[in-house]
């Protein structure tokens, strides 16, 4: 098996406090390591259909949302643990590029609907197959039973450390 950069840290860390239980470093490190080199990877297959990975989540969540692809900017902003001032932004922006639509709330005359433009559909759809496989491509390096584990390990952290959805 080869070596990463972490290897050595621990190597490191054991031969200065044998003593202590250096594993966690092991699982810290990789995944410190490697999420902005996945962000890399993600951010420039979105380039490439001319979106950033931001743009990508509002559009994205959108579309699996089904038809009339349409939600509240606070849905959307719940679904994607950002602020709402973030969210604006990225509304705005898209907007801009007739991604989406926002239009008055007819059940709240105070909200609004957040709406995907068909060109919206038409560039989600695009992108999401294109992500798809440009996430095989960087998970190329393990098997189907190796990811299937892996995906599961996340879980149970991620279900122990966030918040359940709503």
């Amino acid at each position: 098996m080869a070596s990463d950069a972490v290897d050595l840290i621990l190597e490191q860390w054991q031969r200065e406090r044998p003593e202590l239980d250096h594993s966690p470093i092991g699982v810290f490190g990789r995944v410190a390591r490697l999420a902005p080199l996945l962000q890399r990877e993600l951010e420039a297959e979105f380039a490439r259909h001319g979106l950033t990975g931001p743009e990508y989540d509002v559009l994205a969540t959108l579309r699996r949302a089904g038809p009339p692809y349409t939600l509240t900017p606070t849905e959307l902003s719940r679904s994607m643990m950002i602020s709402s001032g973030a969210m604006t932004y990225r509304l705005d922006q898209l907007e801009k590029r007739d991604l989406l639509r926002r239009s008055p709330d007819p059940g709240d005359r105070r909200g609004v609907l957040v709406t995907l433009t068909p060109e919206g559909v038409r560039t989600v759809d695009e992108t999401v197959a294109a992500h798809l496989q440009n996430e095989a491509r960087v998970l190329a390096a393990l098997r189907p039973a190796e990811r299937k584990a892996l995906a599961g390990l996340l879980r149970t952290l991620l279900v122990t450390l966030e918040p359940p959805p709503s």
